[in-house]
């Protein structure tokens, strides 16, 4: 038989987080970010719940191309916009909108030969840093776009590097609204300023629409994390907060049940001494499926993991295949474990419980998106279809 571990992909669950990001986002049209193969859920298995969303965003031309395979005819975002010039032969053939964020890219525009003009995204550094134009450049930058006839029409853009809590003790986004509003006050074109976190925590000031709040409901926002079942300013919230369901469940099965005397050792570099006899599952798991090495390396932080729906935690090191996890909790609530029994690492137990990826990733020090994302080639993935 395969070994027994595999993700599933639950598409119920990501057109709920859909639908939850557009209730949020009052009038805005959303965006559906799917770069980094849909944060590792893969674009062609989540694409029919996510083919409800007013259009796509993402970084790859590869991936733009699958979409279009799909039969996706709406608007499609290059989120990074054009790394050389013959980018834009695919962006005409493929009618691409895309983001400039650079000097570079405009001289691209105005050399490129095309019969159909672009729809282009003029992005602002407004205090990210990373890309963009600066607010005393960005109406240069407009001016020259709007001047070429390789250019249909410009939207603004910024992104936010706060939006999931406070900076220096004010909501995390309001320098960077108030630059982008400074700076595009008098500019025509759509806006688009939102990422997941400023959509669920500014919901009642997308609605309302006035003043800051008018600048941060703009015409577009960009759902990427909240799609996926993750709260996008963890742990300050979780997922059930914001109403959102778990995407993804990567799950396995006990492989084996050792007994561990008191005073021994579980692991590479016997980081873990069991403090009394204690009963440990090895579970079908490891850093080679995608699974983080540091979510258990000290003697009491083990990241949380349901065996048989019920909660337990991790005891030693991580290793390549296997992981361990202490089967007293379980052994407790139901009996004695057995080989075969059903080990969720995060997402849905088919005994009920869940267990949020924000949890698994806050015990090993990273975020949800690093562990969605590095599932591995080799573990299966099957797809649960919408009811």
């Amino acid at each position: 038989m395969p070994r027994p571990i595999q993700a599933t992909i639950h598409l119920d669950a990501l057109r709920h987080n859909l639908q939850r990001c557009r209730a949020a986002a009052g009038d805005a049209r959303v965006w559906a970010v799917v770069k980094a193969n849909a944060y590792g859920h893969g674009i062609e298995r989540a694409y029919p719940a996510l083919r409800g969303a007013d259009g796509f965003a993402l970084l790859d031309l590869a991936e733009a191309e699958r979409l279009r395979a799909l039969g996706w005819r709406g608007p499609i975002l290059l989120l990074e916009g054009c790394f050389e010039p013959r980018d834009l032969e695919l962006c005409s053939r493929l009618n691409l909108w895309h983001v400039v964020h650079c000097d570079e890219q405009i001289d691209w525009l105005s050399q490129h030969k095309t019969h159909q003009p672009h729809r282009v995204f003029l992005k602002m550094n407004s205090g990210m840093n990373r890309l963009g134009f600066r607010p005393a450049a960005f109406r240069a930058a407009w001016t020259r776009l709007h001047a070429l006839p390789q250019v249909a029409e410009v939207s603004l853009m910024t992104h936010f590097s706060d939006a999931d809590g406070l900076r220096r003790g004010r909501e995390g986004v309001l320098h960077q609204v108030e630059a982008f509003v400074a700076a595009t006050a008098d500019l025509p074109g759509e806006r688009s300023l939102c990422n997941s976190a400023a959509t669920l925590r500014h919901a009642l000031a997308l609605r309302l629409g006035s003043g800051g709040a008018q600048a941060l409901a703009a015409d577009w926002v960009r759902a990427g994390i909240a799609l996926y079942g993750s709260a996008p300013d963890h742990p300050n919230h979780d997922a059930a907060h914001w109403d959102l369901q778990p995407t993804m469940t990567l799950a396995s099965r006990l492989i084996a049940i050792q007994h561990v005397p008191a005073g021994e050792t579980v692991g590479y570099g016997s980081t873990y001494t069991a403090a009394r006899d204690m009963r440990i599952g090895i579970v079908a798991c490891g850093y080679a499926d995608g699974y983080p090495r540091h979510a258990s390396l000290g003697q009491d932080h083990g990241a949380p993991v349901l065996v048989r729906g019920v909660r337990t935690r991790l005891v030693g090191r991580v290793s390549m295949d296997m992981l361990a996890v202490d089967l007293t909790p379980v052994e407790a609530h139901g009996g004695p474990c057995n080989l075969g029994d059903e080990v969720v690492l995060w997402g849905r137990s088919a005994h009920g419980p869940s267990l949020p990826v924000d949890e698994v990733a806050a015990a090993a020090d990273t975020i949800a998106y690093e562990l969605l994302c590095a599932l591995a080639p080799r573990v299966p993935v099957a797809v649960e279809a919408m009811p």
